[in-house]
């Protein structure tokens, strides 16, 4: 990442992760990002086990109308449990799955998605925290 030129220029600064753990080991974490100036969150997942670069280069944007939170699965265990989506404040969700070629639809009310095979919590709230998803909580 480069310095800007002017001190008006913004600047995005490493802020956070969340480490995603099942039965008390780390499946993944999500690194987070911020403005210094517009305060928006950029975000990356970190699956245990996947080497693959992400296909883009820069900070990961976010439409102003969404969030980033965590996708659960309730059935799967390990890496392919979670993935890191751009949750919608209400209506019907897809996302890639894990496997990056398939499609998983939701619902979603109040940016938490309602589904009896998934559920979420949102990246803003959750911040240097260690979520434990074996326990199905919804966190703060």
């Amino acid at each position: 990442m480069t310095t800007p030129d002017r001190p008006d220029e913004d600047r995005v600064v490493y802020f956070g992760v969340i480490n995603v753990n099942e039965n008390h080991r780390t499946i993944g974490a999500v690194d987070i990002w911020r403005s210094a100036i517009t305060k928006e969150f950029f975000c990356e997942e970190k699956r245990l086990g996947i080497l693959e670069i992400a296909d883009f280069i820069g900070m990961p944007k976010i439409d102003k109308d969404k969030k980033w939170a965590v996708a659960i699965s309730r059935t799967r265990q390990g890496k392919d449990r979670w993935k890191l989506v751009k949750l919608i404040r209400e209506g019907e969700l897809q996302f890639p799955d894990t496997d990056d070629e398939t499609s998983i639809v939701v619902k979603v009310n109040d940016y938490k998605i309602i589904d009896g095979e998934w559920w979420s919590f949102l990246v803003e709230r959750n911040v240097n925290r260690t979520i434990e998803v074996t326990e199905e909580t919804n966190p703060r």
